[in-house]
């Protein structure tokens, strides 16, 4: 513990309560920066410690296990979460720092009366996990308004422009390289008429409400769309909307069968992913198509 002496690192942290699923055990190391110096002393000291890092944004695509994480997790949330607006005339850049909820980041632009990020607005998760896995919904992806990216690499703080990010389809330069930890994200957008803007922002939202189990943890899409299907109609067309395979908790969504959920957060991450497995066995033996999890499985043994 000496290396991290004097860094505010708290030890045996169970990850379930910073995780939608509320599933996980604890991290041996557990730290909560508020600026890039901060994220960088810890690396240092992880390094000299030998230990594993993981880099946490708000939880919302992640799947502790029930072992939890033997190492340093770094989460970056609302402490480092600062979103400014800079006027450019017809457009403005905004700039976030990773901690930023992206609901936050969506309102910002929407106040300002700046478009193109209203689908961002109920999207969960902070702004670095949304660039670092190109986050979308309704047609629209963090690509589309991102004009560079600030992260950290072997200890230096870089910046890249967006056209180098090699955004893909919940893919980026940095889920394909861990190393690259992500500090913050700068959009340009448009200026445009806020009634519109504020109407499309509700609309969305009313979908999401609608169409998704908001109400009951889970984290989000388990599974990333196959190539010409999409995944919950593939898990519906197999029987298993609302489908459990006892009674731990674990649940594939009533509401949206691409969505496994936590009922009363009681279901271990060891019960989701013995469902998670069930699905994509039992999608395969029907379709021939392997379901790929969306959601990061972190830690331990799956």
């Amino acid at each position: 513990m000496s290396s991290y002496e004097g860094l505010n690192v708290k030890t045996n942290v169970m990850l379930a309560q910073y995780s939608t699923f509320r599933c996980g055990g604890p991290a041996k190391y557990f730290a909560q920066p508020s600026s890039e110096e901060e994220i960088l002393a810890l690396l240092d000291a992880a390094k000299n410690s030998g230990d594993e890092v993981f880099i946490l944004g708000s939880g919302s695509n992640i799947l502790f296990s029930d072992k939890g994480f033997d190492g340093l997790v770094i989460k970056i949330g609302k402490e480092f979460g600062e979103v400014t607006v800079e006027d450019e005339g017809d457009t403005a850049l905004v700039k976030a720092q990773a901690g930023a909820p992206m609901a936050t980041f969506g309102m910002k632009c929407a106040s300002n009366s700046l478009q193109g990020a209203e689908f961002i607005c109920g999207i969960p998760g902070s702004v670095g996990g949304g660039v670092y896995m190109n986050a979308g919904a309704y047609g629209g992806e963090m690509k589309n308004i991102a004009v560079s990216v600030r992260y950290i690499y072997e200890g230096e703080i870089h910046e890249i422009a967006a056209e180098d990010c090699q955004f893909g389809y919940r893919t980026s330069i940095f889920e394909k390289n861990p190393g690259m930890i992500v500090t913050g994200f700068t959009a340009r957008l448009p200026k445009g008429d806020k009634a519109q803007i504020d109407a499309l922002v509700a609309e969305l939202r009313e979908k999401r409400t609608k169409s998704q189990p908001l109400d009951v943890p889970s984290a989000g899409s388990t599974f990333k769309r196959p190539e010409g299907y999409y995944a919950g109609k593939l898990i519906e067309d197999s029987g298993l909307k609302g489908f459990a395979l006892n009674d731990s908790g674990a649940q594939v969504s009533p509401k949206h069968a691409g969505f496994v959920v936590n009922n009363g957060g009681k279901a271990k991450a060891s019960d989701v992913m013995e469902l998670i497995r069930y699905i994509q066995d039992k999608v395969f033996a029907d379709s021939g198509v392997h379901l790929e999890t969306e959601v990061r499985l972190v830690g331990g043994d799956f």
